[in-house]
């Protein structure tokens, strides 16, 4: 039986304002163990920033991350999938576009995120990514 977006992504994704810090988005990744937050304005999903974003895109770049906005940096052409969808649909999306994580939205309310560990976890528990993605983050 094929498995729902609903059912193997992470709900209750950490979202912050366009306007957040990029010190403030660092310290709330690192509060919870995670390497992507949503960015939303009005409740709506405007940008997606991942760890590898902020070193690319602000740390190489030497940018002041007290200073720099989220919005300045985050990807704002993202590809998303519903709750209802199949699971399949963002095994899909992921390897067409290259991505290891998917915002779950709503209309373009985000509600989740599917990464490809839960994915993993869900479809074969005994493989090395699902065990990689079941262990605790780092502190």
């Amino acid at each position: 039986m094929a498995q729902k977006v609903n059912e193997v992504m992470t709900p209750a994704p950490v979202t912050v304002s366009p306007d957040t810090s990029l010190a403030e988005v660092g310290d709330l990744m690192r509060q919870h163990g995670i390497g992507d937050v949503l960015v939303v304005h009005e409740g709506r999903l405007r940008g997606l920033v991942t760890d590898r974003d902020i070193v690319v895109r602000a740390v190489a770049l030497q940018k002041d991350m007290s200073r720099t906005a989220v919005a300045d940096i985050c990807s704002t052409n993202m590809i998303t999938v519903a709750p209802g969808d199949d699971a399949g649909v963002a095994v899909g999306l992921m390897r067409e576009h290259s991505v290891r994580r998917v915002p779950v939205v709503d209309g373009d309310r985000p509600i989740g995120m599917v990464s490809i560990g839960d994915l993993a976890v869900q479809r074969d528990e005994r493989s090395a990514l699902a065990d990689i993605s079941a262990e605790p983050p780092n502190t």
